[in-house]
């Protein structure tokens, strides 16, 4: 297996939990609920198998196993595997994105709902996206993450971070697509545009590709609001969402984008 970058490793086993993300703001509540609702419309049926790549300590493998889906979960780190496996009802071992070890044509879809965050060479990507593809089969589905290009600048203009002082770094990312290590805040990551997404996963060999954003705008109005305010607030996010997911005007209003490819 390739190495983990150093600075990811200890972002993730001493500066992150990541295990609870998804619950523990608004944002993460409407991230979590708007990819479970893309992921459930577009999956095959259960019980199909799904290879979850990157699935850390097992947040939607949980679901999914419960949806009756056969799940395997793959992910780099020994802290998220051991949370996982300890988990019941999928599987959950060590491996890489770029080098997997399942079989050709072995599973019904892939998920990629975390690896191109942190793969910041396109060719680590491409390769990443293509060994997805080797592994499902003829038909299934290939479903990637990536976070928007524009994900750091719109979070701290809305949080009230932004200034002339950090402005730089916002803009560097805005160029270049990189976000470097931040010992206060995210570790390196490459950050999309949702065409240039969509186009890894054309140039990686999948067929049918199309992009979604997940959150929509309102992600920002949840993860300011005070966490009673939040389930009020979370249905008309969700409908929102779901109204600009697709439309090429709004789409970057999301955090992330998810794409979505057919293996031929």
């Amino acid at each position: 297996m390739t190495p983990l970058d150093p600075l990811i490793r200890s972002f993730y086993r001493d500066r992150y939990v990541e295990h609870d993300r998804l619950a523990r703001s608004g944002h993460g509540q409407l991230e979590f609920l708007r990819t479970q609702e893309l992921i459930r419309r577009y999956l095959p049926p259960a019980p199909a198998r799904v290879l979850d790549v990157g699935g850390a300590t097992g947040v939607h493998a949980r679901w999914l196993a419960a949806d009756g889906y056969e799940v395997e979960l793959v992910d780099p780190l020994e802290e998220h595997v051991a949370v996982a496996a300890a988990a019941g009802g999928f599987t959950a071992s060590l491996g890489d994105a770029r080098e997997l070890a399942q079989a050709d044509n072995s599973v019904g879809a892939t998920l990629l709902l975390g690896p191109l965050y942190h793969l910041v060479d396109r060719a680590d990507r491409l390769q990443a996206l293509r060994e997805a593809g080797r592994v499902t089969r003829r038909g299934g589905l290939v479903v990637a993450v990536g976070i928007s290009r524009y994900a750091g600048l719109l979070e701290c203009g809305n949080n009230g971070q932004l200034s002339e002082d950090n402005l730089g770094s916002f803009v560097d990312v805005l160029a270049t697509g990189l976000h470097h290590d931040d010992p206060n805040g995210f570790t390196t990551a490459y950050f999309h545009h949702a065409d240039e997404l969509g186009a890894e996963l054309d140039d990686a060999g999948l067929n049918e590709v199309f992009v979604l954003g997940v959150e929509g705008p309102a992600a920002h109005t949840l993860e300011n609001a005070a966490p009673s305010d939040v389930p009020r607030l979370m249905p008309a996010a969700i409908t929102l969402a779901r109204l600009v997911e697709s439309d090429p005007a709004m789409i970057a209003t999301s955090l992330h984008y998810l794409a979505i490819g057919r293996v031929g």
